[in-house]
């Protein structure tokens, strides 16, 4: 149904690498507008910037976008506007993409293991900085980049801590038994760090407090102080059923532990993902048929989806009409399933909604900056590329005024 939105005509900011983005005041005018069949991302850069400015200010070392989160060309930009200078890469892919885009960042390889051919190449594009778990690893890095010696080397601890909602024990880390070794043959070769994972979406402070003890007892036994302490990531964001605390919260007790144990000298990083972009996206999907209490959607686990059903996370959910007139009714809970035809692409909510939501409704999915658009397939044909921004600051007064450059300085 056409309204007064129809008629919006979207502001043009760019220019971006793969072409301008369009710009809308509110997420109903980009709807019809964009008058989309797949789904629609949305992008806030206000909100990416306020959660850099949270981290560039409050945490007490440099901050390194963990670039996994969300590698998009718009998202990276405005972090580097933002004042973010330092990106986690974790494959030559996403090395190459930073160069094209910021020559100037600095990159840091922190998947514990690489091919050679990725080691090297980055090498070659002036990475400096690379993590690792073994003496095979080190190796590796040693003999691809031809003994240089420049290296920063990160020794990567599995250390024992509870209190993620997303757990990454076991795959990466080496274990507290071996820890030492690495650490004494890595101090020998090369800029010494170290490193760990709490796990994704940490709720609880203070397991970085009991993974920094664990990096003193190492560095202790091994009589060896580390350059860098890189604490990772983990930082949680405000999900329904999930009770976070203040990021503050984390880093006084970051801040506080790295005297205790030794380390107030030292350098000291951490690798925002989640923390950093979450908020500053979201994605609309359309439901094309209603079921009793169950949605079919236009997007999925195969989609920007996959955190709502893979990990059965119940994400905050909004309705959005195209009439753009709310819904006056009672809200129940909803599960839904996505557009492909696997009946594994499902998400079982509970999504409250209003109770009379019905086909050509939009249920806005919040807090997909992170994990949401950059993990679609493109399994039975859907996927969308659509992604425009939402300005609510008035800047959209004055059209087709560039306002985000494409290389910032």
């Amino acid at each position: 149904m056409q309204t007064e939105f129809s008629s919006v005509q979207p502001v043009i900011r760019g220019p971006w690498l793969n072409g301008p983005i369009r710009s809308y005041s509110n997420e109903t005018a980009a709807l019809i507008a964009e008058d989309c069949n797949d789904a629609v991302h949305f992008f806030y850069p206000d909100k990416l910037r306020a959660a850099a400015a949270c981290f560039t200010e409050g945490f007490a070392g440099k901050t390194v976008y963990a670039v996994k989160a969300n590698p998009s060309e718009i998202f990276l930009l405005e972090a580097w506007r933002s004042g973010v200078r330092a990106f986690d890469v974790a494959s030559i892919r996403e090395v190459e993409a930073l160069k094209r885009l910021l020559p100037e960042a600095e990159l840091m390889f922190m998947h514990p293991v690489k091919s050679r051919q990725a080691i090297r190449r980055a090498f070659a594009l002036g990475v400096r900085a690379f993590a690792l778990d073994s003496l095979d690893e080190l190796y590796k890095i040693l003999e691809e980049t031809d003994y240089a010696k420049d290296l920063t080397l990160l020794v990567r601890v599995g250390v024992a801590v509870n209190g993620a909602a997303y757990e990454l024990k076991g795959k990466f880390g080496a274990p507290l038994t071996k820890a030492v070794d690495l650490v004494k043959a890595v101090s020998r070769v090369g800029r010494l760090g170290l490193c760990f994972h709490v796990g994704s979406q940490c709720m609880n402070p203070h397991a970085f407090r009991d993974a920094l003890q664990q990096l003193s007892a190492i560095t202790l036994e091994a009589g060896i102080q580390p350059s860098i302490i890189d604490v990772g990531g983990g930082f949680p964001v405000s999900y329904p059923g999930m009770d976070i605390q203040p990021l503050e919260t984390y880093f006084d007790v970051i801040h506080t532990a790295l005297k205790d144990f030794g380390f107030g000298e030292t350098e000291v990083w951490c690798e925002p993902g989640r923390a950093l972009v979450a908020e500053a996206g979201a994605t609309a999907a359309r439901v094309e048929l209603r079921k009793d209490k169950t949605l079919y959607l236009n997007d999925g686990t195969y989609g920007a989806l996959f955190d709502a059903g893979s990990l059965t996370w119940p994400f905050a959910v909004r309705l959005l009409r195209p009439s753009g007139a709310p819904s006056v009714a009672g809200v129940q809970a909803f599960d839904a399933y996505g557009p492909t035809c696997d009946s594994i692409d499902y998400m079982a909510g509970p999504f409250h909604l209003p109770i009379d939501t019905r086909e050509g409704d939009w249920v806005v999915f919040e807090n997909l900056g992170s994990y949401g658009q950059t993990m679609q397939s493109r399994f039975n044909g859907f996927y969308s590329e659509t992604c425009v921004s939402i300005i609510n600051d008035g800047a959209l007064q004055e059209q087709n005024t560039p306002v985000l450059e494409a290389i910032p300085a």
